[in-house]
């Protein structure tokens, strides 16, 4: 086997253990060798067999077809596969958080944002709007049977949701983030409810009234953490410390989201996947490549969150203003 694709595995897998175990334990029980003979492998003084590689890359869900072509122009991306969703909210949320405490293992991590339509992390303190973005991209996306005579009903989170959904914050609110927002936000997600609400999908209609209601709660709280650069929950006390929150205002047009992580240890990437799913690569070219687009799109941006006040308010207000435009309409309509 050529050298560099052994070097090649073992970063792969370096950076698929990042916090969770030494590569010399984890492999020493998967291949029944000592952990002197897997660093042996690691140090490419001894090729690994064919049983070997292929015990690692079933373990690891790596193709071996895509570390053979491995090069300069090509990535190797994971993804949770979709038959992996059960599309209820806990188990979303479960993937979510099990990605958030891999980066909280890491040393000094820090974020960079790009929003695109809507932030799921600032959402998250809004479960109500969680689970209607779910339903909508399992029953109108995904188009799953079991959504498909099923009105929208509201139900209360459950428990174990709810506790889900606030680890995530937390370690979000935790971890120091630079994100870009634009004039869209959330415009996408304003007519989505508005179609449910035409298409009869609302068991009862005057529920769209009600998520418009706590999408005005959730931009009144994104203002109060750009007002201080901090992060909370919402209905708690803004923190007197903490890690920051930058928010800048990109007056164009966000294309993608793309979340980017900075550590010690490594830097990687997730992007959005067929909506609401997400890639994720270590790949330190398409890292780096990545990395000098959104350092671009900061450069061009203004940061609204602690100074210009005048932006800041401007952009909530419109936001705001949308939000009701939106709201009254459906409103008229019951009325009426």
């Amino acid at each position: 086997m050529k050298e560099n694709i052994q070097t090649t595995l073992f970063q792969l897998l370096k950076q698929k253990m990042a916090g969770d175990d030494s590569l010399g334990n984890a492999l020493s029980d998967l291949l029944s060798i000592s952990p002197d003979a897997v660093y042996r492998r690691y140090r490419n003084e001894t090729p690994l067999t064919i049983q070997e590689l292929k015990k690692i890359c079933n373990h690891y869900s790596i193709s071996f077809d895509a570390l053979c072509e491995m090069g300069e122009g090509k990535v190797v991306f994971s993804y949770p596969p979709l038959n992996t969703f059960d599309f209820s909210l806990e188990s979303y949320l479960e993937g979510i958080l099990q990605a958030f405490q891999k980066l909280k293992s890491l040393s000094g991590p820090e974020i960079i944002l790009s929003v695109n339509n809507v932030h799921l992390f600032q959402l998250l303190n809004f479960p109500q709007l969680v689970r209607f973005k779910l339903y909508f991209w399992a029953k109108t996306h995904l188009q799953i049977p079991d959504y498909k005579d099923k009105p929208f009903r509201h139900e209360k989170t459950s428990e174990n949701a709810f506790a889900l959904g606030k680890e995530i914050l937390q370690i979000y609110n935790s971890i120091p983030s630079k994100e870009i927002y634009d004039f869209d936000f959330m415009r996408g997600f304003m007519r989505q409810i508005q179609y449910y609400y035409k298409a009869h999908h609302f068991e009862d209609p005057e529920y769209a009234l009600f998520l418009f209601d706590r999408m005005l709660l959730m931009s009144n709280h994104i203002k109060e953490q750009a007002n201080i650069g901090k992060k909370f929950i919402f209905g708690t006390q803004a923190p007197a410390s903490g890690n920051s929150f930058e928010m800048y205002l990109n007056e164009t047009i966000n294309s993608d989201v793309t979340f980017y992580y900075n550590s010690k240890e490594q830097q990687g990437l997730y992007l959005t996947h067929n909506i609401m799913n997400y890639l994720e690569t270590t790949n330190q070219s398409y890292v780096s490549d990545s990395r000098l687009i959104i350092d671009k799109q900061l450069a061009s941006s203004s940061l609204i969150s602690i100074v210009n006040e005048k932006e800041r308010n401007h952009f909530f207000y419109e936001f705001d203003r949308t939000i009701h435009l939106f709201r009254k309409k459906i409103e008229a309509d019951l009325e009426s």
